[in-house]
């Protein structure tokens, strides 16, 4: 059952795993220059 499918998956997950951290690490420092808008 590994192959195509399993390897595309594996492979979004990393990709949407490392765009949430980058995007966690990057709301807090937007939070704290913008804090009149809320983000959401």
């Amino acid at each position: 059952m590994y192959g195509g499918t399993f390897g595309a998956y594996t492979r979004w997950a990393v990709v949407f795993l490392i765009i949430f951290v980058l995007f966690f690490l990057l709301v807090p420092s937007y939070v704290t220059t913008c804090t009149t808008t809320p983000v959401y």
